[in-house]
């Protein structure tokens, strides 16, 4: 990994093209380096994606949550629980959860 020394950004590679060597830049400012011809890339790391955690269990929506009049958007019974929280910053809205009511169904979806 290379580090842009003018902003501390992570250098992208862009390949050779049109005659022009290949070469690390930065998404960011303006700066690049050339890349000698002797260097290679000698493997690819694939990156994991890491598992989604939920905001709060059907535990805590079941402790927490008021019951409304809801069509759920899988199944579309009109039953559910909801419980809003505040996951973005104070001046935005907070964030409505919903949990299904129907048995069969039991889906959690959220509106802003």
């Amino acid at each position: 990994m290379e580090f842009c020394p003018t902003c501390g950004m992570l250098l992208r590679y862009e390949p050779p093209n049109m005659g022009q060597a290949a070469r690390f830049y930065c998404p960011t400012c303006p700066y690049f380096a050339s890349i000698e011809s002797r260097v290679k890339i000698k493997r690819k790391q694939k990156l994991a994606k890491k598992e989604i955690e939920p905001i709060f269990t059907l535990e805590d929506m079941k402790k927490g949550g008021a019951e409304t009049d809801a069509t759920c958007p899988h199944c579309n019974f009109g039953r559910a629980c909801f419980q809003q929280i505040q996951i973005r910053s104070a001046d935005e809205p907070a964030t409505t959860f919903y949990f299904c009511l129907n048995e069969k169904c039991g889906k959690m979806w959220r509106e802003d």
